[in-house]
C-alpha cells in the first residue's frame, strides 16, 4: 500500500488532488462566480515546500482550493470571495513568505508567447546561419530566436503576437542581406514541413554545373592552347566571371551592408589578389575548385538532412474516413475524435484510437525500435504512427492529429536541434572571432614580411597571404557539428530512444550515477493479487470486497489490482467520508462500517494490533471498526532487461546505480539485491524522493551527471529534478514526454545504456570533426605562411575538409550496434 499511497501523493505534488477525493469533488462544485488567479512562485525550488504552501494556502477562508505546480512554479487558486481577491492574494503572499521567505509571488500575465517558425529554404551556410540567428535575437519583441540548421528552420518566440508581421519583415531582411539567396517561407501548416521538396535545390545544382562546365572549358582552353596573352588573359577573365562572379557580386552586396568577414569576401580577396599578381590560372582555378567543392558539399548536407529525417519518416499521409458505408481518403488533421477510420494492410495507423472491428499484426519499429511485430484485437489500444502488417482494422479515433502520439513524437524529434549543446554553443562563438581573426592575420602576413625581411617581395607575401584567408572559413566546424548532434539524436529514435536536444545527448557523456524509481521502471508494474489472508472471522470475498470499496477512487496499478480481483460492481453510494492519509492508506465508511486499508503505518497510528508480514510484495492491511480484519499481498515482477540493465551501465562507467522506491524495505531490498544495485532507498515519499536525489546529487563532481528513471506521469518533480529525467514506456504518456528529457519508447532498462553509448560515439565523432577541421587549417596555415603551401591545399583546407567532416558526420546515425 506505500505505493499506493506515495503515487497519491506524487500526483499532488505536481498539481493533481489537493489531498483528498472529497476537496477534489469539493473543488468541482465551486460556484460558478468563483475567480481562478494563476501565480508564478519566482525561487522555489524545493518539492517539499510546494506541498507545504499549497496546504496551507488552501486553509485561508475564501479561497476555494489551491494548487501548486512543482514543474512551472505556477500556483493557482480558486477564490470563493469575490469581493475581497486583492486582500485574499495579500495572505497568500504573506503565507507564501512565511514558509519560503526567499520565494516571490508574481501574476502570470495571460498572454502567451507566440511561437513562429520560418523556413528558410536555401540554407547551406552553417556561419551564415549563426549569424541570422544573432541578428534575430536582437529584434524588439523577439524572446529568443534559434536557427535549426538541419531541418533549415528560424524557430522565434515572439512577446507580443501583434508584433508578428514586423518580427517576419525585419528576419526577411536580415535574411536578404546575409544570405540573398535563401528564400524566406512562413511555415503555417506544419504538418506540411516535411513535404518540403528538395527538386528546386537539385535543379539549381544544374544550373551550377553548366555554367562551372563552360567556365572550366574556357579555363582549360586558356591553360593547354599557346594563345597570345591578351587573348589568354580575355578567356581567363571570362571564365573567372563565370565562375565565380556570382560570388563576387554577393561579397560586394554584403560589404555594403557591413557583413564584411564571409566566404564570399574571402574568396573574392584571394582570387582578385591572384590576378593582381597575374596569377592568372591559379585565380580561376582556386574560384572553380571551391565552387565545385561548395556544391558537393552542399548535396552531402542535404543528403544528410534527408537520411536523418528518412529515420523518423513516420507522419501519416492520409487516413481512410468511413462515413456510412464509404470509405473516404482525407488528410489526418481532418479527422475529430469519435470517427470511424479504416486501415488497411501495409498503412500507417494514423491516429491513436481504440480497435472496434479487426485484429492483425503491427510493426511498431518506426515508435519502439522493436522488430517483434505485435497482435492487436477487438478493444485494444493503438497508437499513430504504427503499421499494418496483414488484417483489416477499424478503429475510433481517440485523439485529434495534434494531440496524437505521433505529432508530439514529430514535434518533439523535428525541435531537437534548437537545444543546442555546449560545444555547438562553443563552436558558433569561436566562429565568430575566428575569421575576422584571420583576416587580420593574413593582413600583417601580407605586409610585415616584406617590410622587415631583407629579400622578400610584396608579391610573393600577397600570394601566401591570399592563401591564408582562403584556409580560413570556419564552415567545416559548423556544418558538420550539429549534423552529428542530429545524426546521434535520429540513430537513437531509430533505436526507440527519444533525446530532445544536442545538450541533453552532450550531457549523457558525463553520467555517473544513475537513480531508478522501482515500480513500471525496473520492474513490470504489473501487479496481481497473490494472497488473501482474513483474520476474525471474516471471509476472503468479504475482505477483498472491503478492500476494494476503500481504493475504488484510486487508479493506481495496486488498486486496479485489487479491483480486478473482486471484479464485481461496485456500490459506490454506500461510500461516506472517504479520507486519504498521506503516507498511511485511506479511511472510508462502507455501509456504516469505518474501513481503514493502508500500509502498517496506518494500523500503528490507529493503535490497531496487525500482523507483520515479510515478503516481498506489498501488503495491505485491512481494519474494519478499529478490528483487524486481514492483509491482501499484492506482488509485481521484475522486468526480464532490467539485471542487464544495470550490468550495462557498470560496464560502460556508471559509478553508482540506486533505486529510489516507496514500498517497504524488505521489497526495496529484494529488488536490489536481485539486480545488483549499489543503494536503495525504501518507503520514500515523493518530497523524499527528491531530498535522497539532492543529497546524492552532492555526492558525483562537479562536471558529472546525474539521471533519474522514472514512470514520467508519477515521478515528475524528481524527473525535473535530475540532471537528465528519463522516462520510461513513454508511448502514448503526454506526461513522460512533457516531464522528461529523454523518453525511452519502450519498458526496456538497458536502453539507458545504449543512449550513453549513442551520446559516446556523436560526442567522439564531433571531436573527430573539431580536431580534424581545425588540425588541417593549422597546418596548411603554418604551410602557407612559410611558403610551402600552395591555393590549391588552401581550397582543400576550406571546401574539402568540410566534405571529409560531413561525412564523418553521418556515422553518428549508425547505432545498429549499441
Amino acid at each position: 500500500m506505500e505505493k499506493a499511497v506515495k503515487n497519491v501523493s506524487k500526483n499532488k505534488l505536481k498539481l493533481s488532488t489537493k489531498n483528498s477525493i472529497k476537496s477534489n469533488i469539493k473543488s468541482q462544485e465551486l460556484n460558478n462566480k468563483n475567480i481562478k488567479r494563476e501565480f508564478i512562485l519566482q525561487g522555489l525550488d524545493c518539492a517539499h515546500c510546494a506541498t507545504k504552501i499549497e496546504d496551507q494556502v488552501s486553509k485561508i477562508k475564501g479561497i476555494g482550493s489551491a494548487n501548486v505546480n512543482f514543474l512551472t512554479k505556477t500556483l493557482t487558486l480558486e477564490i470563493e470571495e469575490v469581493s475581497n481577491v486583492q486582500d485574499l492574494i495579500a495572505a497568500t503572499s504573506e503565507k507564501i513568505e512565511k514558509i519560503e521567505s526567499h520565494v516571490k509571488m508574481k501574476e502570470k500575465l495571460s498572454q502567451k508567447v507566440l511561437r513562429k517558425e520560418i523556413l528558410l529554404e536555401g540554407l547551406c551556410c552553417g556561419n551564415c546561419a549563426a549569424k541570422i540567428e544573432r541578428e534575430s535575437n536582437h529584434i524588439e519583441g523577439v524572446k529568443s530566436a534559434v536557427v535549426d540548421f538541419i531541418s533549415t528552420k528560424l524557430i522565434l518566440e515572439i512577446d507580443n503576437p501583434s508584433r508578428q508581421n514586423t518580427v517576419v519583415e525585419k528576419v526577411k531582411e536580415i535574411v536578404k542581406r546575409i544570405e540573398p539567396d535563401v528564400k524566406v517561407i512562413e511555415i503555417q501548416n506544419k504538418s506540411r514541413l516535411s513535404e518540403n521538396p528538395t527538386h528546386e535545390h537539385e535543379e539549381s545544382n544544374k544550373k551550377e554545373l553548366i555554367k562551372l562546365s563552360v567556365g572550366a572549358a574556357l579555363f582549360g582552353i586558356a591553360t593547354i592552347a599557346k594563345l597570345p596573352n591578351t587573348i589568354e588573359l580575355i578567356l581567363y577573365l571570362i571564365s573567372y566571371i563565370l565562375v565565380g562572379g556570382e560570388v563576387v557580386l554577393r561579397a560586394l552586396k554584403n560589404i555594403s551592408k557591413g557583413q564584411v568577414f564571409d566566404e564570399n569576401f574571402l574568396m573574392s580577396i584571394a582570387t582578385i589578389g591572384a590576378f593582381a599578381i597575374k596569377q592568372y590560372p591559379e585565380g580561376v582555378a582556386v574560384m572553380l575548385f571551391y565552387q565545385l567543392g561548395e556544391i558537393f558539399q552542399g548535396i552531402a548536407v542535404n543528403r544528410s538532412r534527408k537520411s536523418i529525417t528518412a529515420l523518423m519518416d513516420i507522419r501519416p499521409d492520409f487516413a481512410n474516413l468511413k462515413i456510412g458505408d464509404d470509405i473516404k481518403k482525407v488528410s489526418p488533421e481532418e479527422i475529430s475524435v469519435g470517427s470511424i477510420i479504416v486501415v488497411k494492410p501495409g498503412e500507417k495507423v494514423p491516429l491513436d484510437g481504440k480497435v472496434v472491428e479487426g485484429n492483425s499484426m503491427i510493426d511498431t519499429s518506426a515508435l519502439t525500435g522493436e522488430s517483434v511485430p505485435r497482435e492487436v484485437k477487438l478493444g485494444d489500444s493503438i497508437l499513430s504512427g504504427v503499421i499494418n502488417k496483414n488484417g483489416l482494422l477499424t478503429i475510433e479515433v481517440e485523439k485529434e492529429f495534434s494531440d496524437s502520439t505521433i505529432a508530439k513524437i514529430l514535434d518533439l524529434v523535428e525541435n531537437a536541434s534548437s537545444k543546442k549543446a555546449p560545444t555547438e554553443n562553443f563552436i558558433t562563438k569561436f566562429a565568430r572571432y575566428y575569421t575576422p581573426a584571420v583576416v587580420f592575420s593574413a593582413l600583417a602576413l601580407a605586409i610585415l614580411p616584406p617590410l622587415f625581411i631583407d629579400g622578400a617581395t610584396f608579391s610573393q607575401w600577397i600570394y601566401r597571404a591570399l592563401a591564408f584567408l582562403v584556409v580560413s572559413c570556419p564552415c567545416a566546424l559548423v556544418v558538420s557539428i550539429p549534423l552529428g548532434f542530429f545524426g546521434g539524436i535520429g540513430g537513437a529514435s531509430k533505436n526507440g530512444i527519444l533525446v530532445k536536444g544536442g545538450n541533453y545527448l552532450e550531457a549523457l557523456n558525463s553520467v555517473e550515477v544513475v537513480v531508478f524509481d522501482k515500480t513500471g521502471t525496473l520492474t513490470k508494474g504489473v501487479f496481481k493479487v497473490t494472497e488473501v489472508k482474513p483474520q476474525n472471522n471474516i471471509s476472503k470475498d468479504e475482505l477483498i470486497a472491503y478492500a476494494a470499496h476503500a481504493e475504488s477512487y484510486s487508479n493506481h496499478p495496486i488498486a486496479a489490482s485489487i479491483l480486478n480481483a473482486y471484479d464485481k460492481e461496485l456500490v459506490k453510494a454506500s461510500l461516506e467520508n472517504y479520507e486519504e492519509i498521506s503516507g498511511h492508506g485511506v479511511k472510508v465508511v462502507v455501509k456504516g462500517k469505518e474501513v481503514l486499508a493502508g500500509n502498517y503505518k496506518l494500523m500503528s497510528k490507529e493503535k490497531i494490533s496487525y500482523e507483520q508480514v515479510e515478503t516481498i510484495g506489498t501488503v495491505v492491511h485491512i481494519a474494519i471498526d478499529k478490528k483487524y480484519a486481514g492483509y491482501i499481498v499484492i506482488s509485481d515482477e521484475i522486468k526480464d532487461d532490467s539485471a542487464k540493465a544495470i550490468k550495462s551501465l557498470k560496464a560502460i562507467g556508471v559509478k553508482k546505480t540506486v533505486m529510489l522506491t516507496g514500498d517497504n524495505k524488505t521489497v526495496g531490498a529484494k529488488v536490489a539485491n536481485q539486480l545488483g544495485l549499489d543503494e536503495v532507498h525504501a518507503e520514500l515519499l515523493p518530497d523524499q524522493k527528491v531530498e535522497k536525489l539532492e543529497l546524492l546529487d552532492k555526492e558525483k563532481s562537479s562536471k558529472g551527471k546525474l539521471i533519474f528513471v522514472g514512470d514520467g506521469i508519477n515521478d515528475a518533480p524528481v524527473l525535473a529534478r535530475a540532471d537528465i529525467g528519463i522516462a520510461m514506456g513513454g508511448v502514448g504518456s503526454d506526461a513522460a514526454i512533457e516531464a522528461a528529457d529523454v523518453v525511452i519508447m519502450t519498458d526496456e532498462p538497458s536502453k539507458i545504456a545504449s543512449a550513453i553509448k549513442i551520446a559516446k560515439k556523436t560526442r567522439s565523432i564531433v571531436m573527430q570533426n573539431i580536431f580534424f577541421a581545425l588540425g588541417i587549417k593549422l597546418i596548411l596555415l603554418v604551410l602557407v605562411a612559410l611558403g610551402l603551401g600552395t591555393m590549391w591545399e588552401a581550397v582543400f583546407g576550406d571546401v574539402g575538409v568540410t566534405l571529409l567532416a560531413v561525412l564523418n558526420s553521418m556515422r553518428a546515425m549508425k547505432t545498429d550496434n549499441m
